[in-house]
Order: C-alpha cells, then sequence, then structure tokens
C-alpha cells in the first residue's frame, strides 16, 4: 500500500530542552552586549555625557567611567559640562523685604508663591515637575527662623534627619552642605568647608571642592552666597552658613552652563532667596522610575521661575532628604531606614 512520505516539517530535528536554554541565553548575551556597546560607545552623546558626568561627581563611583573611557576622552567631556560662576559676592542691600496685601501677579510661578496655603504664614508647599523629574519647593515666609542645626556628635557620626528634626523642633528640616565620605560609606561625622552656627564656627574641615563657597545668612536673614575666607565670612555678619556649591544665580545673573554642567543627574537639593525676602528650598527626587533626577540647568531653571535673586546648589544624591513636620516629604535613596543616611548639616525652620 503506498504511504506518503512524512513532510520536512515532521522531520525536523528537535532540540533538547538543554540547548534550547544554551541558545537563548546565547541571543540574550549578544542582544545586551550589542546593546551595552551601543550605549556606551555609539553615536548618542547625550547618554555618554550623562553617564560620564553622573559617575564623576559621586566622588566615591567615579571608576563607573574611568572604567569604560579613556582619561583624556573624560576630560573633553567634562570640560563641554561645565558651570562658571559669577564672581561676585551677592549684595544684601538688593534683598527688601515686603510684605504683601492686594497683588497682581506677574505669572503663575509667582502665584503660587504668595498666594499661601490657607492660614499658613510660615511656609507653603509647591510641586514641581519637569521633564524626567519631580521634587518639592518650600517656599518659606520668615527667613529669621532659618538656621543651621548640625549632628549632636561632630566629628564622631552622623545623625539622621529624622533625629534632628526632632531635637530641634524644627517645622521643617532639609539637607545643607556635604560631608567627608570616602568609599560612599562615611557615618557623616566631619562637614566639609566651615561650619557657621549663631555667628560661631563650629567645624571647619577640608573644603569640598564643589565650587561655590558660603551660603548663609546674615544676622538681618539675608541670604548671602561669596567666596571668602572664614574670617571675612564673620565679618560679613553670618549668622548661620555653610561651605558648598556651585552657585546657579548671583544678583540675578545666571551661572553659565556648559551642557548638564558637569554635574549630571541626580536627586538635588538647593537654597534660594527672592528679591522680597522669600526663602526657597528645593528638593528633587531622584535614581526613580518616576524621577530620573535633575542637572544643574534644571535647578537653575527652577530657581529662576520661582524669582530667586541668589540661589546654590547644595549635597545632593543620596543626601537630598526634606522632612515637614516630622514627615520624609520625598523620597531618599541612600537605602538605610526610610532610605535616609547620617549627614553633618541641615537647614532647619524652627
Amino acid at each position: 500500500m503506498f504511504r506518503k512520505k512524512k513532510s520536512n516539517l515532521q522531520n525536523t530535528y528537535k532540540w533538547p530542552l538543554r540547548r534550547k536554554v544554551v541558545a537563548t541565553l546565547c541571543i540574550l548575551y549578544i542582544v545586551g552586549f550589542s546593546s551595552f556597546l551601543f550605549l556606551f560607545y555609539g553615536p548618542f552623546t547625550k547618554f555618554k555625557e550623562f553617564w560620564i558626568t553622573s559617575a564623576m561627581t559621586t566622588m566615591s563611583h567615579q571608576y563607573l567611567a574611568t572604567w569604560l573611557y579613556s582619561d583624556s576622552y573624560i576630560e573633553k567631556v567634562l570640560k563641554n559640562n561645565s558651570i562658571i560662576e559669577p564672581e561676585e559676592i551677592s549684595n544684601p542691600d538688593e534683598i527688601i523685604f515686603r510684605r504683601y496685601t492686594a497683588t497682581i501677579y506677574r505669572n503663575e510661578y509667582e502665584k503660587e508663591i504668595l498666594e499661601k496655603d490657607g492660614s499658613n504664614d510660615l511656609y507653603k508647599v509647591v510641586q514641581i515637575s519637569g521633564k524626567g523629574y519631580q521634587g518639592f519647593l518650600v517656599a518659606i515666609y520668615d527667613p529669621s527662623r532659618i538656621h543651621i542645626a548640625t549632628t549632636s556628635k561632630l566629628g564622631i557620626t552622623g545623625e539622621s534627619i529624622l533625629t534632628v528634626s526632632e531635637r530641634e523642633n524644627a517645622i521643617i528640616a532639609m539637607n545643607a552642605g556635604g560631608f567627608y565620605d570616602p568609599d560612599w560609606n562615611s557615618n557623616g561625622a566631619l562637614p566639609h568647608g566651615t561650619v557657621i552656627v549663631d555667628g560661631k564656627i563650629v567645624s571647619d574641615y577640608d573644603d569640598a571642592n564643589m565650587g561655590g563657597g558660603f551660603i548663609g545668612f546674615t544676622q538681618d536673614n539675608k541670604l548671602v552666597l561669596g567666596r571668602m575666607s572664614k574670617e571675612e565670612a564673620l565679618e560679613m555678619g553670618y549668622r548661620d552658613a555653610i561651605e558648598f556649591g556651585p552657585y546657579l544665580i548671583v544678583n540675578g545673573k545666571r551661572s553659565f552652563i556648559r551642557g548638564n554642567g558637569g554635574w549630571g543627574i541626580a536627586p538635588r537639593s538647593a537654597i534660594g532667596q527672592r528679591k522680597d525676602g522669600i526663602v526657597l528650598f528645593l528638593v528633587i527626587n531622584g535614581r526613580l522610575a518616576s524621577s530620573i533626577g535633575a542637572d544643574m540647568v534644571d535647578l537653575t531653571d527652577i530657581m529662576e521661575r520661582y524669582g530667586a535673586y541668589n540661589a546654590a546648589n547644595l549635597d545632593g544624591g543620596s543626601s537630598s532628604e526634606l522632612v515637614i513636620r516630622g514627615q520624609i516629604v520625598n523620597t531618599p535613596v541612600a537605602g538605610g531606614e526610610n532610605g535616609l543616611r547620617n549627614m553633618s548639616t541641615f537647614w532647619v525652620v524652627k
């Protein structure tokens, strides 16, 4: 009896499961490796600039860039992504405290700042969002209530922002300056630069070399930004100050920023003051699916948009933290309890 031959499909050799798994893994490896090469060595300069500048400003994770790129290429990228700050010291005479009655708002951003939240005469929280980031801006109407607080164990160990906020009876607390942080594993004991509290120097360690200089309030509650010695700072009349940077706006003049400013994209914190005396605390979430983070251009744009006449970058990354009335407002990413880390210095509103 005549029988049809089996089709080619029926005669196809069937691979064992183990070979299928090996083949799949090989394909995934080839695709993944090709994607890696395409991203890190392909034509997308923006990604490479983001990667290199973000790595090189961590101080402790620079190997993420140096393992992949030559020193000359890293230097070229950093040169094309840099920030040139105004050389002048901010002029406190330009800050004139003002009480508003009937107000015609110049734009929506001024309205957000000046239109108070009910009967709250001390502060107002404004949610901030932009391309790739979201965060919080706090307008503080009485700068006389803003101070620097430090860990109670300076030189020994830092403290959590929640601990400091509770001890200081702070209504608002935000991270301030940087601190000595070898291998990204510091306990936050030693703040970088000079720290002034109530008109007295309480700490004086090596500068962070992050640009900027003194960031602080004088006895008449005006935010002054300036590069000077600690002796000059005391003569200037600082009551509470730290050293950090870079400066974003000085006397209404923006820093000149090339590319992303050389700081990459990350969680950020900043402080500023408007000409009418209102102080702005800014914290941007980062390293999250919902908010990658901000660069120096973003920070400057936000501060300028909301009327800052003087503004400066503060310690960012895993140090960016904001607490209001004992509650964590932003999403810290340090990895410790509640995502917090121990730090040295804080801005507090009491």
